[in-house]
């Protein structure tokens, strides 16, 4: 009698566990429809589809892995569009930026060339003309900087360099340039090296287009440059007494193509302080801005100091 129980609770556990066993493939089939479903639904563009199962459940893992891949692909799809924007935008730029200078350039040459203006006024359009060819020369290479910077092909060649005489060097040109514009200029460099690892043209650039901007834009009467040391890095600002702009600007002033509405007054290619700040980053290093209106514009750039 006893055996017959044991045989009886067996057959009963048996057939349970096949229930359950076909209770749970009923319920994997049925989520892996789902999955199916939903992975149907994202190829067909919907990328907020998500699946969503209790953590227990047997699918859940590659639920989850599903969630994440999907997750991780608008992400990339949103740069790319981002990217796309950033190349039309800047195609757009370009278009106009180049094309309205050079027109001029192209109608003060022609009317030298016809014999339209003589004397002192041919003078003028030569000068002029002259003019022109250097603002799209700086143009361009801006533009190529950052096609640089944003291709495969770049790499910095950093290594350790004594910025305090690079800064030097770097200033000898910018010198009659301010004197040029009647710019006064005020530069505080102390005797002692600064030992940083930099790339010396990367560097030069950042000076440049930093000292470039203040020039062309900010009307200022006097630019400062100095170098310093704070908490183990070189601090290089360079400030000017000009117009300012905006504090509310100054958290877009290094984004691709961002061009001030108010303060400055000439329009620039939008793409300089960003190569700033990727260049200053690709080094290690880090910048900011300081403005009001009236109250001009500093930048300040810190590199940590080599051993």
């Amino acid at each position: 009698m006893y055996m017959k129980w044991v045989a009886l609770l067996s057959l009963i556990l048996a057939a349970g566990a096949v229930l359950a066993a076909r209770l749970a493939v009923r319920r994997l089939n049925r989520q892996m429809a789902e999955m199916a479903d939903a992975l149907q639904e994202i190829k067909s563009g919907n990328g907020n589809r998500r699946l969503l199962y209790e953590e227990h459940a047997p699918a859940a893992p590659l639920a989850y892995l599903i969630n994440e891949t999907v997750v991780s692909y608008e992400n990339r799809l949103a740069a790319l569009r981002q990217t796309e924007e950033t190349h039309r935008q800047l195609m757009t730029s370009l278009s106009h930026d180049i094309r309205t200078p050079l027109a001029t350039l192209i109608g003060y040459l022609d009317a030298v060339h016809k014999g339209t203006v003589t004397g002192q006024e041919k003078d003028g359009y030569i000068e002029i003309a002259r003019q022109k060819a250097h603002h799209l020369q700086s143009y361009l290479d801006v533009l190529f900087d950052w096609c640089r910077l944003n291709s495969n092909e770049f790499a910095l060649s950093i290594g350790r360099a004594e910025a305090a005489e690079m800064t030097r060097d770097i200033l000898i040109d910018w010198i009659p340039v301010f004197e040029s514009r009647q710019i006064g200029y005020c530069i505080d460099i102390p005797e002692q090296p600064f030992w940083v690892r930099l790339d010396p043209d990367a560097y030069l650039r950042i000076c440049n287009n930093l000292l470039q901007n203040a020039v062309d834009h900010s009307q200022a009467h006097v630019i400062r440059l100095s170098l310093s040391r704070q908490d183990g890095s070189m601090m290089l600002r360079i400030e000017d007494d000009g117009v300012g702009i905006p504090r509310e600007e100054l958290g877009r002033i290094f984004e691709r193509l961002y061009q001030c509405g108010r303060g400055y007054p000439e329009k620039g290619s939008g793409l300089g302080l960003a190569i700033v700040r990727q260049l200053a980053e690709k080094m290690g290093g880090a910048v900011t801005a300081d403005s009001a209106p009236g109250q001009g514009m500093a930048f300040t750039l810190l590199f940590p100091l080599a051993d």
